[in-house]
């Protein structure tokens, strides 16, 4: 049977990042300004690698080229070939995220020849100040838009959020949206690395230049019809599999282990990547083989393993494809 696979961790440090994403993984620090840490990715230039095992040293493509059935099933392997469709990550933001917007399937192929990008965020351990931006809080048009962009007035156009533990906010194309300080979030979404940039506090980069702006390409990738955003708060339950949230692209679900569980995932007809945010545990698979999945951590498990065993003590996030 093809294994669960274990990739190496990309860390990027970017400017508003943090330290707190390796204390929370149980590592060593990886730098000061450590914003995203790549958990999962299909991307060019940022792809995963495996870090251990028979397939050590192999990136995920070469393993799809080769095995594609076996990790992604037959239906998702009919509707994406060997194209790996998500991308994980933590994020940790110890300043403002600039405001941002993503384009849909559409425009993103038309203009980038890539998917869009809907995201969803589960907050893991905001702090007492932390905040975010998702949406507008009020009935805009594109005028509206373009003349807070140019004011420097666009958060005025936005709803602010006070995240929770537990909180998950679903960002689907066309959302201004932005995490604000104080955040550390598991981040699921689609592969796609396209994002427009609105307004970012004319901030400079290391070389002392402005970051560069996209307000032209976001004009219309703006979804100025969509209903205001909200948030829901998923407390997990011992034994008991939650949905945190289930869209076209990915659903997402969160389980409480105390001791030993069963996941099922012969009816997923789909890969499973499977998340620690709290606790450690060991994942066993019918084979016998066992793989340690600490706090911090990711495994892919193939779509072609019908059921994993879970030993340990806390909660993992599993995101597959319905």
């Amino acid at each position: 049977m093809f294994p669960i696979l274990k990739f190496n961790t990309i860390y990027k440090s970017v400017l508003w990042g943090g330290d707190r994403i390796a204390g929370f993984k149980g590592i060593a620090s990886q730098g000061s300004s450590i914003g995203e840490s790549w958990e999962v990715s299909p991307l060019k230039d940022h792809e995963s690698v495996v870090a251990e095992g028979e397939y050590k040293g192999i990136p995920l493509s070469d393993i799809l080229a080769s095995n594609g059935k076996e990790i992604m099933g037959q239906r998702l392997y009919n509707k994406y070939g060997n194209n790996f469709p998500l991308l994980i990550k933590f994020l940790d933001s110890a300043d403002d995220l600039s405001i941002q917007v993503h384009p849909d399937d559409e425009l993103a192929a038309s203009r980038h020849d890539s998917p869009g990008k809907i995201e969803m965020w589960y907050s893991l351990l905001p702090s007492p100040t932390a905040y975010l931006y998702a949406g507008f809080n009020k009935s805009v048009t594109p005028d509206n838009f373009l003349e807070a962009v140019k004011n420097g007035e666009i958060i005025s156009l936005l709803k602010r959020f006070t995240p929770r533990q537990g909180d998950v906010f679903l960002i689907p194309p066309g959302c201004v949206h932005a995490l604000g300080k104080g955040n550390l979030v598991l981040e699921v979404q689609q592969a796609s690395d396209v994002t427009y940039r609105i307004f970012d506090y004319n901030r400079r980069d290391a070389e002392g230049n402005l970051r560069e702006l996209h307000v032209h390409e976001s004009i219309d990738a703006v979804d100025y019809s969509q209903a205001p955003r909200s948030a829901k708060n998923i407390s997990s339950q011992t034994g008991k599999e939650l949905i945190l949230e289930d869209c076209p692209h990915f659903t997402s679900t969160i389980i409480n282990v105390k001791g030993h569980h069963i996941l099922d995932l012969e009816r997923r007809d789909s890969f499973s990547i499977v998340i620690a945010t709290k606790g450690n545990h060991i994942l066993t698979s019918p084979d016998g083989t066992t793989y340690p999945l600490h706090q911090g951590h990711t495994l892919l498990i193939p779509a072609v393993m019908p059921k994993v065993s879970v030993d340990g003590d806390g909660d993992i996030v599993t995101v597959f494809i319905n």
